[in-house]
């Protein structure tokens, strides 16, 4: 009997142990909504704008972005290429024109499911060029397929990725 009592002590203790461990291990739980706690978003990529250059031209644009945000810093980079030559000749595939820039730190972040939006200043060359231009970025998480809707210079881009992955 007493050797039935000391293995069950040894099994409570062995268990207590592990589940106490277990605790200081785990996650504290999941952050609210709405909040960035310190998590990683990062993603780069390249992106086609949706519609081009829109009516009537319609001309093809992609872009090359990057971003990354933690522990309250980060910097967003977007560039955006257009062809040179017109739809139909020799050429027209290549995306050769820098056609806008926009780059700058993010100075605000926020994560709702698979959403990330993303704030900040920017200085933005070729179309909507400034200095101290606001810009919003929302982006949702993923690969191929993955969005992104740039707002800056009071311009709206509505981006696919193509290649790349955007994480938080």
């Amino acid at each position: 009997m007493v050797k039935r009592r000391g293995r069950k002590a040894w099994v409570i203790a062995i268990v207590v142990g592990a589940a106490l461990l277990a605790a200081v291990i785990a996650p504290s739980g999941t952050p609210a909504e709405g909040t960035n706690d310190g998590r990683r978003i990062g993603g780069a990529g390249t992106t086609m704008l949706e519609s081009g250059t829109g009516a009537p031209s319609f001309t093809p644009v992609i872009t090359k972005v990057a971003f990354h945000w933690q522990a309250g810093t980060g910097h967003f980079e977007c560039l955006a290429l257009a062809p040179s030559a017109d739809a139909g000749s020799p050429g027209s595939g290549n995306f050769d024109t820098n056609v806008m820039y926009v780059t700058g730190p993010i100075t605000a972040a926020e994560i709702n499911a698979q959403t990330a939006v993303l704030q900040g200043s920017s200085t933005v060359t070729g179309l909507g060029a400034g200095s101290d231009r606001p810009f919003t970025a929302t982006v949702t998480r993923g690969g191929p397929g993955a969005t992104l809707v740039l707002e800056v210079s009071g311009l709206t881009f509505r981006e696919i990725l193509l290649e790349g992955q955007f994480r938080f």
